[in-house]
């Protein structure tokens, strides 16, 4: 029969690990897509955090992705900001996806001054939601937004290729879109709980690969989101 060993011994001497389980996060913002919510720890968007979403290329379903939100947060009447986005959002897509254009508001900055309206816009309060696509975002920098979105209590996103997967990140939520074989989403990073295991499944994204012109385009990437014209931003 093996040594019995008080428990209070083991505690005193650390040799044993004592400790809290994180609490659940709450107060998540729903994203409008139930498989997605089901597997984070806050049942939705972070509250008040920078969620990074990483991408193979333009337009695989990232703004598909947040439409939702951004229709209820517009139907609201509570203000969104896109900074920057890579191409001219189609007005018409978006308003039959629900969004109220007049709480929308395009902030064409270069990219120098990206990640500093993004913070602005955070930090003001003025704003329920940020989106910004930064082409070249540090961990520094990140973290200024996560902050800032704590400040200014909203919800942050920041669109990056997904080659920078293998850089950390200060992000609450981090994922990584795949278009292809299946399209689908990978919870790279959660506060509050475990990552899941397994990829969601995420058939709302329609997106066809295999053809030349759109292996190498990013234009042709593009027109597979409802919310992207085919027009480059200065186009």
């Amino acid at each position: 029969m093996g040594t019995v060993v008080a428990l209070s011994n083991l505690l005193e001497a650390r040799q044993v690990w004592r400790g809290r389980a994180e609490a659940p996060v709450e107060g998540g913002q729903p994203t409008g897509w139930p498989k997605l919510d089901a597997a984070l720890p806050a049942r939705g968007w972070p509250e008040a955090s920078l969620t990074e979403i990483l991408l193979p290329a333009d337009g695989v379903g990232e703004l598909r992705l947040v439409l939702p939100t951004l229709a209820r947060l517009t139907q609201g009447q509570r203000p969104v900001m896109l900074i920057a986005p890579p191409y001219v959002p189609c007005a018409m897509g978006w308003r039959q996806q629900g969004v109220n254009l007049q709480h929308l508001e395009i902030v064409d900055a270069d990219e120098k001054h990206v990640l500093w309206a993004a913070e602005q816009a955070l930090r003001s309060g003025s704003c329920a939601a940020v989106l910004a696509w930064p082409q070249q975002a540090d961990d520094r920098s990140l973290r200024r937004l996560q902050v800032a979105a704590d400040t200014g209590r909203a919800l942050a996103f920041v669109f990056r290729d997904r080659r920078y997967l293998a850089n950390a990140s200060p992000a609450a939520l981090r994922l990584e879109l795949v278009a292809t074989p299946q399209a689908s989403i990978w919870v790279r990073k959660c506060r509050g709980g475990n990552v899941p295991i397994h990829a969601i499944a995420w058939q709302s994204i329609r997106y066809d690969d295999s053809s030349p012109e759109n292996r190498h385009s990013r234009e042709g990437a593009a027109s597979h989101d409802a919310y992207l014209s085919s027009k480059r931003r200065g186009e």
